[in-house]
């Protein structure tokens, strides 16, 4: 398992929160997770992320359905196939989390 995964679920472990939502800025920095996964640049070029723009067209629910694409997409045949398997792996970890945190806002 990856340091940065460790540090992650360790994290989640020790926090008294309902959701690693709650986490602080610095609880997250302590995490040096990827750029590629969480914020790449490709996705941040103009005024909006990507995935908001997403969630903005879609909608909610529309929006749930395709980060849960994304989990299966990467953890698929894709996960040892294409690219690097952790990074893979962290991108399952934030797709599942932003469908998590789409799901919590509906209800």
């Amino acid at each position: 398992m990856s340091n940065e995964i460790e540090t992650y679920l360790r994290m989640k472990n020790d926090m008294a929160r309902n959701s690693i939502d709650d986490a602080t800025p610095e609880e997250w920095d302590k995490l040096k997770w990827n750029k590629s996964v969480n914020h790449p640049p490709h996705y941040n070029k103009g005024d909006i992320e990507t995935i908001d723009y997403i969630v903005d067209v879609l909608g909610v629910d529309h929006a749930i359905r395709y980060c849960h694409g994304n989990v299966l997409k990467y953890t698929g045949s894709r996960l040892f196939s294409k690219g690097d398997p952790i990074e893979n792996a962290e991108k399952t970890i934030w797709y599942l989390n932003k469908m998590i945190k789409l799901l919590r806002g509906k209800n």
